[in-house]
């Protein structure tokens, strides 16, 4: 019988094998060679917060080959490669709506971070980010990554990166930011400060849920910049003071969140418009996602792999799990 990866209560996960069902018209089955989890709230869920329910499958999206195809689906044939929206299992039964075709050049680490990318365009956007911006990026999971890079192609002068981990800086070094701040050892509003003529960044991008992170954003800001607060954070227990700074240099706050709409541009803009432009974005290749995903592990490696992202987030920057041989 087939396996998933399932959390059967918080912090828990295991291998374990479920009964295909048959597809119904409309319906495709999948037979999976490579998927991705998330962090943000995924690891939320699997905490055991957030109204989670257990047994909780593991995973966020897959790409694979479809293997069946029931009556009246169209656009889609036996073997054309496929990407969804699903939790790690070796096959997945979807809707021809819930597919999202492949281009032959499109890698398996370009389409599982779709989902990272929404957020990302989402926070450029509502952040404003323009020609000649400097902008900073904090945290560096694969919402920051993707994050920065689309900085870049949004036309910043500057892009910086903070994170205390020294692999996903050095991923965002190589995808192309200026520079990469060890908040750990540096002096966060410094470096900032310096690297702007004193003047702070026009936009500051918290991607890590982490309010100490939120609080150094509002400190390397410009007078009367932007904050866009992009990580799903919990009750604040300390590490934000908004006397310190904020009361004076009067920063701009916008929570973004992709798939909450209407968008801030409505009803120019959408969920579905967002989709559509980061999935054309990545089939084109205009992200970087090889280092993103990293490390890649086998299946059978997966309930393993996803302890070692809980207890040690210093070793990873996305998890990437393949099936076989792809």
């Amino acid at each position: 019988m087939p396996k998933e990866l399932v959390a059967v209560s918080p912090r828990q996960p295991v291998l374990q094998e479920y009964q295909e069902s048959a597809i119904l018209e409309g319906q495709v089955r999948i037979q999976v060679d490579f998927g991705a989890p998330k962090r943000g709230s995924e690891m939320t869920m699997y905490y055991g917060n957030r109204n989670a329910k257990f047994p909780m499958g593991l995973g966020n999206m897959c790409v694979g080959r479809i293997v069946e195809k029931g009556d009246g689906v169209d656009g889609f044939e036996i073997g054309d490669r496929v990407a969804c929206h699903g939790h790690l299992r070796e096959t997945h039964i979807r809707s021809a709506g819930q597919l999202l075709s492949m281009s032959e050049r499109m890698t398996w680490k370009e389409a599982v971070c779709y989902d990272p990318a929404h957020f990302a365009l989402a926070s450029i956007r509502d952040g404003q980010v323009r020609l000649g911006d400097r902008v900073a990026i904090f945290g560096l999971g694969a919402i920051g990554q993707v994050t920065a890079q689309m900085a870049k192609l949004a036309g910043a002068d500057l892009v910086a990166v903070v994170d205390p981990i020294r692999i996903r800086r050095q991923v965002a070094l190589n995808a192309g930011v200026d520079i990469a701040i060890d908040p750990s050892s540096e002096n966060v509003e410094q470096v900032l400060k310096d690297a702007t003529g004193g003047l702070g960044v026009d936009v500051a991008i918290e991607t890590s849920a982490v309010y100490q992170a939120l609080d150094q954003a509002i400190r390397g800001l410009a007078f009367n910049g932007t904050v866009v607060v992009a990580g799903w954070a919990k009750e604040c227990t300390g590490g934000l003071d908004l006397g310190a700074v904020a009361h004076f240099s009067i920063p701009n706050l916008i929570f973004a969140r992709a798939n909450s709409d209407p968008n801030r541009d409505h009803p120019r803009w959408d969920f579905t418009r967002i989709r559509h432009h980061c999935w054309q974005w990545l089939s084109a290749g205009k992200i970087n996602c090889e280092e993103i995903v990293s490390p890649v592990v086998s299946f059978a490696e997966a309930a393993e792999a996803y302890q070692e992202m809980d207890l040690h987030p210093e070793r990873s920057v996305k998890l990437g799990v393949s099936f076989g041989d792809g």
